[in-house]
């Protein structure tokens, strides 16, 4: 079934129109999305590798979960269902920590542009890695990294290339907010 996805203005607010995901990556409409960046207290980070059969980004590393915000949904209602559909983890709306939202446009081909609203949060990783159920035609692979690496590799010289390039401020803060909490 199309999921539909509200349009939003350049400053993120909403147009108050909705159309299928379809349309909007075919036109390079902004539209909201959820990032969820999970870690435990060894300062290392959940990071997905990205299903092989996607259209953007296949097998590249990511945020520990991310997806799109159906039309009407809450930005929190969205961010608890992508976590438990991605790896099968339920969380409460108060497990979800704010930290910002990153405005990204890539342009994949013509008739592909994403176009989007990242609203990311923070979460402490409340099982093993092992208790993870990822959802397999989204997720490839799990694993947690020290946070250093991801630093590094992410937005250094080291291996950027295998990371989603969401840019080297996106990666910042996302590390400094999770340092912070350690």
């Amino acid at each position: 079934m199309e999921e539909f996805v509200d349009i939003l203005d350049e400053q993120g607010r909403p147009t108050g129109e909705s159309c299928s995901k379809t349309l909007a990556h075919r036109k390079g409409l902004l539209h909201p999305t959820v990032h969820i960046w999970l870690y435990n207290n060894k300062g290392e980070v959940l990071i997905q590798q990205r299903g092989r059969n996607k259209g953007s980004f296949p097998l590249k590393w990511d945020v520990s979960v991310a997806g799109h915000i159906n039309s009407g949904e809450t930005v929190l209602a969205a961010a608890v269902r992508e976590v438990g559909e991605e790896i099968g983890l339920q969380l409460a709306d108060s497990d979800l920590i704010p930290i910002g939202v990153s405005k990204a446009v890539h342009r994949h081909s013509d008739t592909w542009i994403d176009a989007e609203f990242h609203h990311i949060f923070l979460c402490e990783l409340p099982v093993p890695l092992g208790l993870l159920r990822r959802q397999e035609s989204e997720v490839e692979a799990l694993k947690l990294i020290p946070l250093p690496r991801l630093a590094e590799e992410s937005w250094g010289l080291a291996k950027a290339a295998l990371f989603v390039p969401h840019g080297p401020s996106y990666y910042k803060n996302v590390i400094t907010q999770i340092k912070n909490r350690l």
